[in-house]
């Protein structure tokens, strides 16, 4: 049990890292962009490469930790994430930077889903709802740490403090790893699928280099479109490549199993709120509530303390109620706490934005464990590297979109009107459609069997006796 908490707690400071340094680097852009004599627009680009390679690489982490064993890739990832980190420090032009960003974005691609794998893999089913409860706290821990950590560290001292101190955190993850993490392996050898992983790699990077722009205005259009289009057609084309090959690095069949498919189609949608709350939140505290990067940031941990405090209900109220009905009535509640931000005014007062933040983390994390610990409630241990692998994916693509999705809806608000700098009826627009596309989920949990899970969850429904047990009773 002691090793197994060790484990956790190693996959959990990696899974800490990447996602606090998905985020942090946004509140620091304009001090980067004044130390390289750039413009600040133009340092968008060292965000949505990470993004690009995330998505190129995490498709083949599956395939390297089945192949070379879990711990030795956990290791390599770790390595490759902290030598980019000391690259993005080092830097001095938006060149240089980015190709850095790339370099951690290969190896948050293979750190993630490996670390994920390994608790898959060396947890009964029975006991993985407590475990992944905690897993989540990183995921939903760093995004909100990020925005205040950055301005902290951007004000006090250096943006490059901001990647330099994932160098300790690296050094001890590794120690850690080395001592702790199984060497768990697939139990068949696969040649690697060299032609998918390119037509999926280059498709996704295409798909969420385009939706991350798109209505941004960072790049032209036609730009965003051509990538869009091509990267389409590349994932269509892998498509017809995945139902030949004989171990496709993506695979698709997993949405054969119904749990699965539901879990991760529903929490891929459930995402696309989620993935607008960080965008939008910032926004609204700073242009129009007049809060300071600091500030806001601060405003926005409340979330956090709710997304911890969940930890503790999740496994005895999934047991309680099983999955079907926590993901229906927890997903309607998600939906009314990621949209209610519309209903705000200009005198609303930032405790009431706080308690909103608190209250809905607290939902959002039950909503993030349930749909994680489904996902896996009936897949093979053979397959359960290409499960985590096709899941991250879809996870990264659903928050690319919910970013995009907020920018559209505060754009076409903001041409509707006239103009100008942005207004608080632009984000009542902008929270209203993120809340509906969270509600939208619901529609895919409702089809899930009342059962399901049950041997993850531990959920017993009550069934009537049948009528030999009736009469054998009287």
């Amino acid at each position: 049990m002691q090793n197994r908490t060790i484990v956790l707690l190693v996959v959990a400071c990696a899974l800490f890292m990447e996602n606090l340094d998905a985020t942090v680097l946004s509140t620091a852009l304009p001090a980067i962009a004044l130390d390289f004599g750039e413009d600040p627009i133009q340092l968008k680009l060292a965000l949505t490469s990470y993004l690009i390679s995330l998505a190129v690489f995490i498709p083949a982490s599956g395939w390297f930790a089945d192949t070379f064993g879990a711990r030795i890739v956990f290791r390599m990832a770790i390595i490759v994430f902290t030598l980019g980190s000391i690259a993005c420090g080092l830097s001095s032009s938006i060149p240089e930077i980015v190709v850095a960003r790339v370099v951690q974005g290969m190896g948050g691609a293979m750190m993630v889903p490996v670390g994920r794998l390994v608790i898959m893999r060396s947890i009964p089913k029975s006991e993985l709802i407590g475990y992944m409860a905690w897993l989540t706290v990183p995921a939903l821990t760093g995004p909100l740490l990020g925005p205040p950590l950055g301005g902290f560290i951007t004000t006090y001292l250096t943006w490059r403090w901001i990647f330099w101190v994932n160098v300790p955190i690296g050094l001890i993850g590794l120690v850690f790893a080395t001592l702790y993490i199984p060497d768990v392996r697939g139990e068949t050898r696969t040649k690697f699928d060299t032609l998918g992983f390119v037509l999926s790699g280059v498709g996704l990077a295409l798909v969420v280099s385009g939706g991350t722009n798109l209505g941004l205005q960072v790049i032209p259009a036609a730009a965003i479109w051509s990538m869009l289009g091509i990267g389409s057609a590349l994932l269509i084309a892998y498509y017809f490549h995945a139902r030949r090959a004989p171990a496709p690095i993506l695979d698709l069949g997993l949405f054969t199993i119904p749990t699965y498919r539901i879990a991760v189609l529903g929490g891929g949608l459930f995402r696309v709120g989620v993935g607008a709350t960080p965008f939008l939140i910032p926004l609204l505290l700073q242009i129009v509530y007049g809060l300071s990067p600091f500030q806001s940031g601060l405003t926005t941990f409340a979330a956090a303390i709710g997304a911890i405090a969940m930890k503790f209900v999740a496994p005895p109220v999934l047991r309680r109620l099983g999955f079907r009905t926590i993901l229906i009535i927890n997903g309607i509640i998600c939906a009314i706490f990621i949209g209610l931000p519309a209903a705000f005014t200009l005198s609303t007062p930032i405790l009431t934005f706080t308690l909103v933040l608190l209250i809905g983390g607290f939902f959002r994390s039950l909503q993030f464990t349930s749909a994680n610990s489904l996902a896996i409630a009936d897949i093979e241990p053979s397959r359960m590297s290409r499960a985590t692998s096709m899941s991250s994916v879809v996870q990264q693509l659903s928050l690319s979109v919910g970013i995009s999705v907020a920018a559209i809806s505060l754009e076409l608000s903001r041409v509707g009107r006239g103009g100008g700098t942005l207004a608080i009826t632009d984000f009542t627009a902008a929270f209203v459609v993120v809340g509906l596309a969270t509600a939208a989920s619901v529609i895919l949990f409702l089809t899930l069997p009342k059962d399901a899970g049950k041997e993850v969850s531990g959920h017993r429904r009550d069934l009537a006796p049948d009528a030999v047990t009736a009469a054998r009773e009287r």
